[in-house]
């Protein structure tokens, strides 16, 4: 008996058909209806009432109080001894490594200020680097893309991101492998330690930087600090996983032989975990990238900065230029660390078409060549600075610029309508919906869906989440950035559906898709806010579009990749019971993919929120606003503190509920209703 649901006749009898019994509401239904039938009764009987709203430039006895705090931490930094014996000595520490590699990539101190490398040593190194970790397709691309850096005028800008990208990926390794493999080998630290990473991955970028400048001042150390912090959890989780998925028996008979634990580890199970490993890394590096750029808010130098100063003075041409300097970063980034875990892979000398001799004779070869460029670079100032008789930069810039207001003039018509049909008639109903009901209503509504969803303890963590939103003074905001974030995140499960359907039928289709989502995947979010800058303009629909297009990749994998893991056994029999492609689509596959749905939408939510936070650069409100306004003004220091600990507490309410939606089982198709095949 298949449990397959298709359409079908009613029975007849004696010539009078008789309907299908019609089933019951389940009790979720029942409860979530409920909750939407009181959120519309409240919204249209409460209209505006106790919405605690808060104007942009005033403060609560809460943000005062962080003020005052921010200010007794600048007085006492000197002669307290948390500071002067543990958070001192670790920024120090931490700021000493940084400046050797900026002094070796970017920038020394001394004379002209030129690195210890010249660009064309920087070339050569890490080209060789990526040559002898990867194959020479990528060094001829790290190669390429290092040069064009230096013909965007922007190599010292590159330099300084590169170095500090390295430097925090550096110091995540030494932090990461260590607990990764304890992680893999104790099961205890593993159940202590999976919760703190999950929690660490539902925070956006921006949540890091305000609470870390406060302790460590802004700069690099800062920069670093809250790089290492951000993209430790994936080499953690990966390395743990990699070491727990060896085989059982594949460890019982390295024990057979009498191996300590140490030996064991250092001759089984890393070398095993090797592949899984460097796929941490990659992922740490990626992670890294994203937060280096970000950190621009407190002062990281490199190309952060120079987008940053351009979205805040609109200028879309350097934005532009900048933008793709990080994307092309971020490229190589991918591709070296993606070879080398290619490398890792077991056989993967058996499949090289060069032998070992051959390559091991290359990397020599190269490696002279490079040693070669590293000299020139210190000693000829041609190839210690990039010519600047070469810039392409400002023809880039200008180019941009000047299609970016033909773009404004020619389209604007499109695209101011089209932002503005969208914001007069979603985004500001529905925000209207949540910041003028009132918040009693809003938290009960909410605590409802909860309780529907997955019983009184989510619903009693999503009323403690909205209560501390509402402690910090920032209900009105959250509510704002809530808005954007649940907007931006429905277009993105109907893109998911509609294109992971798609790719989940079709392998051409998936091979086509899937490496351009890839590539989605690995650009930094700040880079998103770029291009929709130039088409609408300075507004909170840039920000969510933007967010829209950065959170669809994950949220069409999974969805893909769900729709694919349903057995062709019942797909076929869908069809051979008469179903249509539609029916197989809608009663089959989206049913049974419901739990990958959930996933989907776990993460899309996540990466929306961290796209809607960091539009505020770009004009969009809420709590990203209030985060910004705090590094800007110090007098709202305390307030945008505050944002920050509310967008904390607002995604992990949204990464709860979405999880718990994702672990609910599938109700299952009673046998009556099945048809027979």
């Amino acid at each position: 008996m298949s449990t397959l649901v298709r359409d079908r006749a009613p029975v007849q009898t004696g010539g009078i058909p008789l309907r299908e019994p019609r089933r019951k509401p389940s009790r979720r239904t029942v409860l979530l209806a409920g909750a939407g039938a009181l959120w519309l009764l409240g919204f249209l009987v409460l209209h505006g009432v106790a919405t605690l709203t808060l104007p942009a430039s005033e403060l609560t006895d809460m943000h005062r109080s962080l003020n005052q705090f921010n200010a007794w931490v600048a007085a006492n930094r000197g002669d307290n001894p948390v500071f002067l014996f543990i958070l001192s000595p670790l920024r120090a520490a931490v700021d000493a490594v940084a400046n050797v590699f900026i002094t070796i990539f970017a920038a020394s101190s001394t004379g002209l200020r030129l690195p210890e490398i010249g660009w064309l040593g920087t070339v050569g190194l890490l080209s060789w680097i990526a040559y002898a970790v990867g194959n020479a397709r990528v060094a001829l691309l790290t190669a390429a893309v290092f040069i064009f850096f230096g013909l965007q005028g922007l190599f010292v800008e590159a330099s300084y991101t590169f170095a500090l990208v390295i430097t925090a990926v550096l110091l995540t390794l030494l932090i990461g492998i260590p607990a990764g493999v304890l992680a893999g080998v104790n099961g205890a630290v593993a159940k202590a330690v999976t919760p703190v990473l999950d929690f660490m991955q539902t925070l956006p970028t921006f949540v890091y930087l305000a609470p870390l400048a406060l302790i460590f001042l802004i700069g690099p150390a800062s920069a670093v600090i809250a790089t290492v912090i951000y993209a430790a959890p994936p080499v953690i989780r990966l390395t743990a996983h990699g070491i727990r998925c060896i085989p059982a028996d594949t460890r019982e008979a390295s024990d057979s032989l009498g191996t300590t634990g140490i030996q064991r580890l250092l001759t089984l199970q890393l070398p095993m975990a090797r592949r899984t490993i460097v796929m941490g890394i990659n992922q740490t590096t990626m992670a890294a990238l994203s937060m280096v750029t970000i950190a621009a808010l407190i002062a990281a130098p490199g190309l952060g900065q120079v987008v940053v100063r351009a979205l805040q003075s609109l200028d879309v041409g350097t934005a532009v230029n900048a933008g793709l300097s990080i994307v092309l970063l971020a490229i190589v980034l991918d591709r070296v660390t993606t070879a080398a875990s290619q490398r890792a892979e077991p056989g993967a000398r058996q499949r090289s078409r060069i032998s070992r001799r051959t390559r091991l004779v290359l990397l020599g070869v190269t490696l002279v060549l490079a040693v070669v460029m590293v000299q020139l670079s210190r000693t000829m100032l041609w190839a210690a600075a990039f010519p600047k008789d070469v810039n392409i930069g400002p023809s880039i810039i200008s180019g941009v610029s000047a299609a970016s207001e033909w773009l404004q003039t020619h389209l604007s018509l499109f695209t101011v309508s089209f932002r503005e049909g969208v914001t007069t008639g979603i985004l500001n109903p529905f925000q209207s919906l949540l910041t003028d009901t009132p918040f009693f209503v809003l938290i009960a509504v909410i605590a409802l869906a909860a309780y529907a969803i997955a019983g009184w303890k989510l619903a009693a963590l999503t009323t403690f989440c909205l209560a501390v939103i509402i402690f910090l003074g920032l209900w009105s905001d959250a509510m704002v950035t809530l808005a954007g974030t649940l907007v931006a995140t429905a277009v993105v499960m109907v893109l998911g559906v509609v294109f992971g359907v798609a790719m989940g039928r079709s392998n051409r289709i998936d091979q086509f898709m899937r490496p351009m989502l890839d590539a989605g995947q690995t650009m930094p979010a700040f880079v998103y806010l770029v291009p929709f800058l130039g088409l609408f303009g300075a507004t909170r629909f840039t920000a969510i579009v933007a967010g829209i297009i950065y959170a669809a990749p994950v949220a069409i994998k999974i969805t893909a990749d769900g729709i694919a893991a349903i057995s062709p056994t019942v797909v076929e029999a869908a069809i051979s019971s008469g179903s249509t492609p539609w029916q197989v689509i809608t009663k089959v596959q989206l049913p049974m993919a419901r739990q990958s749905l959930a996933l989907a939408a776990n993460q899309g939510l996540i990466y929306v929120l961290a796209m809607v936070v960091v539009g505020a650069l770009v004009g969009a409100g809420g709590l990203g606003y209030d985060v910004v306004a705090g590094f800007v003004q110090s007098s709202l220091f305390g307030k945008g503190l505050a944002a920050g600990l509310a967008i904390v507490f607002l995604g992990i309410l949204l990464d709860r509920m979405t999880q718990a939606a994702a672990a609910t089982p599938i109700r299952k198709i009673p046998s009556s209703d099945a048809p027979a095949t």
